[in-house]
């Protein structure tokens, strides 16, 4: 059997908040996959907010930015091809 591991070198940035479903599913759809982020609470700071605000031109979350693209909301087929995973 021949195993892979994907060894994932970005900078990511998942802005979110606690009581954001899409939010939880972006954060463990990467932690399933052992890709580090960090991970930046928009209610915690409002300059979270205006930094994914000012970044995706929209006021939804997750806000996830991988090495400059944007994404807004959990799009998983979005996330792989910025990750160039499949």
């Amino acid at each position: 059997m021949i195993c892979s591991i994907i060894k994932v070198m970005a900078n990511i940035t998942i802005y979110g908040a606690d009581w954001c479903g899409f939010c939880h599913m972006a954060r463990n759809y990467l932690d399933d996959k052992k890709i580090s982020y960090k991970y930046l609470d928009v209610e915690e700071k409002p300059e979270y907010a205006k930094d994914a605000i000012d970044k995706s031109g929209q006021r939804g979350i997750p806000v996830i930015d991988i090495d400059g693209k944007i994404i807004v909301g959990f799009d998983r087929p979005k996330i792989d091809e910025a990750l160039k995973i499949s």
